[in-house]
């Protein structure tokens, strides 16, 4: 799996995680003005491994 970080067209950064397949598996839902605040939430889904799965 990988991330992909860019910028959108309206100039705000976004990620994209791939599988090893190179197919979508998530994205950030939002752009975000500064790069950092992009990456601090690419550590956020990194981190959250061990999150609760609630099923609806």
């Amino acid at each position: 799996m990988y991330y992909v970080l860019y910028k959108d067209v309206v100039n705000e950064w976004r990620w994209t995680l791939y599988a090893a397949n190179h197919f979508k598996v998530a994205n950030s839902g939002e752009g975000y003005i500064n790069k950092a605040d992009c990456e601090r939430a690419i550590s956020l889904v990194k981190g959250s491994g061990l999150a609760i799965v609630h099923e609806r």
